[in-house]
């Protein structure tokens, strides 16, 4: 078939290739460069075995942390926006034991065979993007919040997980760049398999693949709406390259796929979590910055190696589409840098970045067709901070429904 892929991020670029590989004719669709929106600055982290949804029964109990210290990792600001109310409520709602079971059980079954993809793409492709295999540790500082993770472990190890609750010394002998914050840590989730990458550098990649095996690009190039014969959708409306036709469309628009969605009579819940990144350039001595992935779960912020940078990224704003980069914003990144890697001493440079994470309520994407949309429409969206971890394998979710 001749599909169209809305959206150059990594979703919808990996979306391209797996239906390449299917024998499809594609064209991608993006108003920016690949990887040019939530992709670009990402966390780094391939979270394939600790997936825990943000909307989690914990959040209760610090939802007035939360919202109201200054340096919160989590801020609000009401709009007269109804998605964000809707959103919101949606959100409170799934912050529940058996919904957080469910979402996780979903999430690990759908890492796993993306995994597997991001896999065989490397090993066709030999990208240059900083891969590494070196494992991750989350990090808690008290008793309560490593309660929460033994019974999230537990929960993931009967979903098939491997990973161990690990003392401060052990977090140490596995990361010895912790040694100076070994005194703030209560215990540690470690997964020995998880991974990083840089994921701008694997979109630029999947684009010259792409580009060298014969697949349309037309970037700069804004969607606008859709025309429809026959309750089937029969070209995309753009400003630059007019109306673009195909047999089946994909929409991995991120956050625009609510407004767009609403075009074809589906109302997605996928509202914008802004998020935010710097990168700095480490030394390469051992001990000196991680090279194991690290989440600090109370400030809700990773970290992680790729190449000789550190990208540091974390919160969670909903703030609309918002780009602006508050400079306190980036100074809590740099801060949470300094006091959990004291070692680290070049802050000259921080490449400060934001992204707006398309989140759905449960933190399950949204994948496939919608009832109320065209059929030959199918969605890609709402993969919130999980969308490098989950791009491979969204997309053959995508394939094997373009087969049904």
């Amino acid at each position: 078939m001749r599909v169209c892929v809305l959206g150059a991020g990594i979703v919808g670029l990996a979306t391209a290739w797996q239906l390449l590989q299917d024998g499809h004719d594609v064209t991608v669709i993006d108003r920016a460069a690949p990887g040019a929106g939530a992709s670009g600055g990402n966390g780094a982290q391939l979270s394939y075995s600790y997936v825990q949804p943000l909307a989690d029964p914990s959040i209760w109990k610090q939802l007035p942390k939360l919202l109201l210290a200054a340096d919160s990792p989590l801020k609000l600001r009401p709009r007269l926006d109804p998605l964000q109310w809707r959103w919101g409520i949606e959100f409170m709602a799934a912050c529940n034991a058996q919904t957080s079971r469910e979402s996780t059980a979903a999430l690990l079954t759908l890492a796993a065979a993306s995994r597997l993809g991001f896999e065989a793409m490397r090993a066709e492709l030999a990208p240059d993007c900083d891969f590494s295999a070196t494992g991750k540790l989350v990090l808690y500082q008290n008793a309560q919040g490593l309660e929460g993770a033994r019974r999230q472990v537990e929960l993931q190890r009967r979903m098939g997980s491997a990973q161990t609750l690990v003392t401060p010394e052990a977090c140490v002998a596995i990361e010895p760049a912790l040694a100076g914050y070994q005194a703030r840590i209560a215990g540690a989730v470690h997964t020995p398999s998880e991974c990083a990458a840089d994921c701008l550098k694997v979109c630029l990649a999947l684009e010259q693949a792409l580009r060298a095996r014969g697949v349309r690009f037309l970037l700069g190039t804004e969607v606008q709406g859709f025309e429809i014969r026959q309750n089937r959708v029969a070209a995309v409306r753009t400003g630059t390259a007019g109306a673009v036709e195909a047999d089946a469309f994909v929409m991995a628009l991120g956050t625009a796929s609510h407004r767009l969605g609403r075009k074809l009579g589906s109302s997605l819940p996928v509202y914008p979590l802004k998020g935010y990144s710097i990168t700095l350039e480490v030394d390469e001595a051992v001990g000196a910055a991680p090279r194991v992935s690290v989440t600090d779960s109370a400030r809700k912020v990773v970290f992680a190696r790729i190449g000789s940078r550190l990208r540091v990224a974390g919160m969670a704003e909903l703030v609309g589409e918002d780009t602006r980069i508050p400079a306190d914003r980036i100074q809590t990144l740099a801060a949470a840098t300094r006091a959990v890697f004291p070692q680290i001493e070049r802050f000259d440079d921080l490449s400060p970045w934001t992204g707006m994470r398309p989140a759905t309520p449960t933190g399950l994407p949204i994948i496939g067709r919608r009832a109320a949309a065209p059929a030959n429409m199918l969605f890609n969206t709402g993969h919130g901070a999980l969308g490098f971890t989950l791009a491979f394998g969204s997309a053959q979710r995508i394939a094997e429904a373009l087969r049904a």
